[in-house]
């Protein structure tokens, strides 16, 4: 007869998952891991940069104040929030809700290099926060003014950082990439499989 004891899951173990984005395409991509958030919380924080903020810190910060936000409304739930910025040198290039915006950041990464930064916070109930940020490097190529207007017309710009989703059309501007594509849609895998698994979360 076996004497040995049933392993008791941990608290962590069995908590809920919060996913702090309304983004589908975050939860696509947290579904490519096996991992499904029962339940998602959009948080509304001020996404402004701060004086002299550079763009890697801008992300580690809102990835951060995100988590806390959700864990505010949801406080037995593990959390995990993300936040993607894109760069060119220190200036953080703003999410394009307007066709100005979305055209003046074309213009800009046109036939060059920019970074983009996709940090993620993993927040638990006994409140350990744990964090990761994927830093992209991607060039695109010259942009003529039909091949903007053309992207423009097709709306996948809207609400995007940089003006662009790296998983539609604009994929074909892209000359090379070099670190995380799934970065680049919006939440780094291998970053966020790690800290899940960190966190408790049984990942396979």
């Amino acid at each position: 007869m076996d004497g040995g004891v049933a392993a008791v899951p941990s608290a962590l173990e069995t908590c809920e998952l919060v996913l702090a984005s309304a983004s589908p395409r975050r939860r696509e991509l947290l579904a490519r891991l096996g991992v499904t958030a029962p339940r998602i919380l959009a948080t509304d924080i001020d996404e402004s940069p701060l004086p002299g903020e550079v763009p890697r810190a801008h992300a580690v910060r809102l990835a951060a104040g995100k988590a806390h936000a959700a864990a505010a409304l949801a406080p037995d739930a593990m959390i995990l929030a993300g936040d993607t910025v894109v760069g060119v040198g220190r200036r953080i290039l703003p999410k394009a809700e307007d066709e100005a915006t979305a055209r003046t950041c074309l213009a800009l990464l046109s036939g060059r290099r920019h970074r983009v930064f996709s940090a993620i916070a993993v927040l638990t109930p006994d409140g350990t926060l744990r964090e990761a940020l994927s830093e992209t490097i991607v060039r695109f190529k010259r942009l003529e003014p039909a091949e903007i207007e053309a992207y423009i017309a097709g709306g996948e710009w809207h609400g995007k950082a940089g003006g662009y989703a790296i998983q539609g059309s604009a994929e074909g501007f892209c000359v090379w990439l070099a670190g995380s594509h799934s970065g680049v849609v919006g939440l780094p895998l291998f970053e966020t499989r790690g800290l899940l698994r960190a966190a408790g979360l049984k990942i396979a």
